[in-house]
Formats: structure tokens, sequence, C-alpha cells
């Protein structure tokens, strides 16, 4: 199991509107990079390709009133994972976030995902800022 841990950043909107940008994965293309294709989603779940690489599906599995999202690997997927984002509201009109992706991955897949992960999840927390500033 290996855990990675995006960049902590503060974004200029309130966590209530963050939570709810992320609770609906509709809204989850304008934070991929541009390695994603055939992007599939509805509310709850959601399905792309990594060029050149997988299929991926997900699903919202938990969320925690404006403080936590809990996202699951979903069907057949190259390894499983939890990917969570935390909300923390700074004022009403700020908030900190960060993501946390957990991957039950074996060592030698871990060689070649671990920084392709990190720069997914650095990418994401980066992009949610830019759509909300």
């Amino acid at each position: 199991m290996v855990k990675l841990v995006s960049d902590r950043i503060i974004i200029n909107k309130s966590a209530v509107n963050i939570f709810n940008f992320l609770g609906d994965f509709n809204n989850f293309e304008k934070l991929m990079p541009e390695q994603i294709i055939n992007w599939k989603s509805t509310e709850f779940a959601c399905s792309f390709t990594i060029k050149g690489m997988a299929n991926i599906r997900m699903r919202i599995e938990e969320k925690n009133h404006h403080s936590h999202i809990h996202i699951k690997s979903d069907g057949k997927v190259p390894f499983d994972f939890d990917m969570m984002f935390f909300l923390e509201a700074i004022d009403e009109e700020k908030a900190k976030v960060h993501i946390e992706l957990e991957a039950d991955i074996s060592t030698m897949l871990l060689l070649m995902a671990k920084k392709p992960l990190q720069n997914l999840i650095n990418i994401m927390i980066s992009k949610l800022k830019e759509h909300h500033e």
C-alpha cells in the first residue's frame, strides 16, 4: 500500500462551494490532465482512459458534509485505490484543500506508477484552484 499526498492549497472560495463542485463527477473532467481521454460521468461515477495505459473507473463512496469526499476505484482496474479530498474552511470565502491517494499496488508497478500518480493529484489540485479563482 502506498499513500501519496498532493500539495496543500488555499482556494478563495467557500468550502461549501468546493465541496459541491467535487461532489459531482460531471465536474471532474475539468481537473484531469490532457492524457485523459474517453471521459464518461454521472454525478456519482466516472470512467476514462489514460492514453496508452489503462481504463479507470471510480465512484463516490462517501461524502462528509463540506469536509471530506472519499472516492474508490470501481470494477476492473490495474490496482485498487482510494482518493480522498479534504476540505477545511478557513473563513466563509476561503478553504484549505488537499488530496490523498492510497493505492494497493505491487512494488514492481509502484516503481513505474508513483511519479505519474503524484503528478496526477498535484495537477488535479492545481486545476481545482484555477477553476475556482
